[in-house]
Protein backbone atom coordinates (compact mmCIF):
# COMPACT_ATOMS: atom_id res chain seq x y z
CA UNK A 1 0.00 0.00 0.00
CA UNK A 2 2.87 2.21 0.65
CA UNK A 3 4.03 1.81 -2.70
CA UNK A 4 0.74 2.57 -4.28
CA UNK A 5 0.94 5.96 -2.28
CA UNK A 6 4.65 6.52 -3.38
CA UNK A 7 3.91 6.32 -6.83
CA UNK A 8 0.43 8.56 -7.28
CA UNK A 9 2.67 11.26 -4.85
CA UNK A 10 5.33 10.58 -7.61
CA UNK A 11 2.67 11.01 -10.32
CA UNK A 12 1.09 14.31 -8.79
CA UNK A 13 3.92 15.52 -8.33
CA UNK A 14 5.58 15.55 -11.63
CA UNK A 15 2.04 16.41 -13.07
CA UNK A 16 1.56 19.48 -10.54
CA UNK A 17 5.35 20.29 -11.63
CA UNK A 18 4.41 20.85 -15.25
CA UNK A 19 1.17 22.80 -14.65
CA UNK A 20 2.94 25.11 -12.22
CA UNK A 21 5.95 25.45 -14.77
CA UNK A 22 2.74 26.38 -17.38
CA UNK A 23 1.38 29.08 -15.03
CA UNK A 24 4.54 30.42 -14.24
CA UNK A 25 6.03 30.96 -18.10
CA UNK A 26 2.26 31.97 -18.66
CA UNK A 27 1.70 34.82 -15.54
CA UNK A 28 5.94 35.90 -16.83
CA UNK A 29 4.53 36.19 -20.39
CA UNK A 30 1.00 37.89 -20.18
CA UNK A 31 1.64 40.51 -17.16
CA UNK A 32 5.46 41.36 -16.96
CA UNK A 33 6.36 40.57 -20.76
CA UNK A 34 3.00 41.46 -22.61
CA UNK A 35 3.13 38.18 -24.52
CA UNK A 36 6.44 38.62 -25.95
CA UNK A 37 7.31 35.08 -25.31
CA UNK A 38 4.70 33.63 -27.83
CA UNK A 39 6.99 35.84 -30.21
CA UNK A 40 10.37 34.96 -29.41
CA UNK A 41 9.38 30.88 -28.22
CA UNK A 42 7.07 30.32 -30.54
CA UNK A 43 7.48 28.26 -33.92
CA UNK A 44 8.20 30.08 -36.98
CA UNK A 45 7.85 28.12 -39.78
CA UNK A 46 10.17 27.74 -42.37
CA UNK A 47 12.26 29.92 -40.27
CA UNK A 48 15.58 29.64 -38.70
CA UNK A 49 14.46 31.76 -35.84
CA UNK A 50 11.28 29.18 -35.44
CA UNK A 51 13.35 26.09 -34.91
CA UNK A 52 14.09 26.64 -31.31
CA UNK A 53 10.43 27.46 -30.74
CA UNK A 54 9.87 23.68 -31.02
CA UNK A 55 10.92 22.42 -27.45
CA UNK A 56 9.48 26.19 -26.27
CA UNK A 57 6.07 26.54 -27.83
CA UNK A 58 4.36 23.74 -25.66
CA UNK A 59 4.92 25.71 -22.80
CA UNK A 60 3.14 29.04 -24.42
CA UNK A 61 -0.37 29.91 -24.50
CA UNK A 62 -2.15 33.01 -26.12
CA UNK A 63 -4.14 33.36 -23.27
CA UNK A 64 -4.97 32.22 -19.96
CA UNK A 65 -8.07 30.54 -21.60
CA UNK A 66 -6.28 28.71 -23.88
CA UNK A 67 -4.11 27.73 -20.77
CA UNK A 68 -6.95 26.59 -19.15
CA UNK A 69 -8.55 24.76 -22.05
CA UNK A 70 -5.45 22.55 -22.36
CA UNK A 71 -4.96 21.91 -18.36
CA UNK A 72 -7.26 19.24 -17.67
CA UNK A 73 -6.47 16.78 -21.12
CA UNK A 74 -2.93 17.30 -20.45
CA UNK A 75 -3.39 16.01 -16.68
CA UNK A 76 -6.00 13.29 -17.94
CA UNK A 77 -4.34 11.88 -20.59
CA UNK A 78 -0.55 12.51 -19.32
CA UNK A 79 -2.04 10.63 -16.51
CA UNK A 80 -2.62 7.32 -18.03
CA UNK A 81 0.25 7.36 -19.81
CA UNK A 82 2.36 7.72 -16.57
CA UNK A 83 0.28 4.52 -15.21
CA UNK A 84 2.32 2.71 -17.43
CA UNK A 85 5.57 3.96 -16.27
CA UNK A 86 7.10 7.45 -15.81
CA UNK A 87 9.84 6.23 -18.45
CA UNK A 88 6.76 6.18 -20.83
CA UNK A 89 5.44 9.81 -19.68
CA UNK A 90 8.83 11.05 -20.60
CA UNK A 91 9.54 8.91 -23.58
CA UNK A 92 5.94 9.60 -25.22
CA UNK A 93 6.76 13.53 -23.98
CA UNK A 94 9.74 13.89 -25.87
CA UNK A 95 9.10 12.48 -29.24
CA UNK A 96 5.63 13.88 -29.23
CA UNK A 97 7.30 17.53 -28.45
CA UNK A 98 9.79 16.55 -31.14
CA UNK A 99 7.29 14.98 -34.06
CA UNK A 100 4.82 18.04 -33.22
CA UNK A 101 7.36 20.55 -33.58
CA UNK A 102 9.36 19.45 -36.97
CA UNK A 103 5.82 18.84 -38.34
CA UNK A 104 4.56 22.71 -37.58
CA UNK A 105 7.83 23.86 -38.91
CA UNK A 106 8.22 22.10 -42.06
CA UNK A 107 5.03 22.39 -43.17
CA UNK A 108 3.01 25.27 -41.16
CA UNK A 109 2.17 28.65 -43.12
CA UNK A 110 5.02 30.89 -43.48
CA UNK A 111 4.59 33.68 -41.54
CA UNK A 112 2.40 32.13 -38.54
CA UNK A 113 3.69 31.29 -35.00
CA UNK A 114 2.59 28.23 -33.04
CA UNK A 115 2.11 27.65 -29.69
CA UNK A 116 0.37 26.00 -26.71
CA UNK A 117 0.03 22.73 -25.41
CA UNK A 118 -2.23 21.34 -27.68
CA UNK A 119 0.15 19.53 -30.21
CA UNK A 120 1.41 17.36 -26.64
CA UNK A 121 -2.23 16.54 -25.80
CA UNK A 122 -2.85 15.00 -29.38
CA UNK A 123 0.24 13.10 -29.23
CA UNK A 124 -0.56 11.43 -25.44
CA UNK A 125 -4.11 11.35 -27.42
CA UNK A 126 -2.56 9.25 -30.31
CA UNK A 127 -0.35 7.22 -28.04
CA UNK A 128 -3.19 5.82 -25.76
CA UNK A 129 -5.67 4.73 -28.52
CA UNK A 130 -3.20 3.12 -30.86
CA UNK A 131 -0.41 1.81 -28.26
CA UNK A 132 -2.58 -1.48 -28.20
CA UNK A 133 -2.09 -2.24 -31.45
CA UNK A 134 2.03 -2.03 -30.83
CA UNK A 135 1.55 -3.21 -27.44
CA UNK A 136 -1.28 -6.58 -27.28
CA UNK A 137 -1.92 -5.90 -23.84
CA UNK A 138 -5.33 -5.98 -21.66
CA UNK A 139 -4.11 -2.76 -19.55
CA UNK A 140 -3.59 -0.74 -23.26
CA UNK A 141 -6.81 -1.53 -24.47
CA UNK A 142 -8.67 -0.90 -21.29
CA UNK A 143 -6.25 2.69 -21.51
CA UNK A 144 -7.61 3.21 -25.37
CA UNK A 145 -11.15 2.62 -24.69
CA UNK A 146 -10.78 5.49 -21.85
CA UNK A 147 -8.91 7.62 -23.71
CA UNK A 148 -11.35 7.31 -26.63
CA UNK A 149 -14.42 7.42 -24.54
CA UNK A 150 -13.46 11.19 -22.79
CA UNK A 151 -11.37 13.07 -25.46
CA UNK A 152 -13.25 11.26 -29.07
CA UNK A 153 -14.41 15.10 -30.31
CA UNK A 154 -10.10 15.62 -30.34
CA UNK A 155 -9.90 13.65 -33.59
CA UNK A 156 -11.57 16.51 -35.94
CA UNK A 157 -8.89 18.73 -34.28
CA UNK A 158 -6.20 17.10 -36.61
CA UNK A 159 -8.42 18.71 -39.38
CA UNK A 160 -8.14 22.54 -40.58
CA UNK A 161 -11.39 24.10 -39.29
CA UNK A 162 -10.47 27.33 -37.51
CA UNK A 163 -7.90 29.48 -39.10
CA UNK A 164 -6.72 30.29 -35.60
CA UNK A 165 -5.96 27.17 -34.29
CA UNK A 166 -3.13 24.83 -35.07
CA UNK A 167 -4.44 22.10 -36.16
CA UNK A 168 -0.84 21.20 -37.57
CA UNK A 169 0.25 21.30 -34.20
CA UNK A 170 -2.79 18.93 -33.41
CA UNK A 171 -2.11 16.42 -36.32
CA UNK A 172 1.94 15.95 -35.81
CA UNK A 173 1.10 15.90 -32.20
CA UNK A 174 -1.61 12.82 -33.22
CA UNK A 175 1.31 10.91 -35.24
CA UNK A 176 4.09 11.87 -32.77
CA UNK A 177 1.92 9.49 -30.24
CA UNK A 178 1.73 6.71 -32.54
CA UNK A 179 4.97 7.08 -33.43
CA UNK A 180 5.69 6.66 -29.84
CA UNK A 181 3.45 3.71 -29.40
CA UNK A 182 5.27 1.88 -32.20
CA UNK A 183 8.81 2.45 -30.44
CA UNK A 184 7.58 1.40 -27.10
CA UNK A 185 5.88 -1.27 -28.49
CA UNK A 186 9.38 -2.68 -30.21
CA UNK A 187 11.51 -1.87 -27.82
CA UNK A 188 9.32 -3.90 -25.13
CA UNK A 189 8.63 -6.98 -27.77
CA UNK A 190 12.34 -7.04 -28.21
CA UNK A 191 13.47 -7.34 -23.92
Amino acid sequence: MNKLFEKLNTQVTILGSIIAILWIVQIINAELLAGKLNYYGGIHPQSSMGITGIFFAPFLHGSYAHLVANIVPLITLGWLIMLRGFGDFFFVSIVTIIVSGLGIWCFGSPGSIHIGASGLIFGYFGFLLLRSLFDFSILSVIFALTAGFLYSGLIWGILPSDPDVSWEAHLFGFLGGILAAQLLGKRKRNS
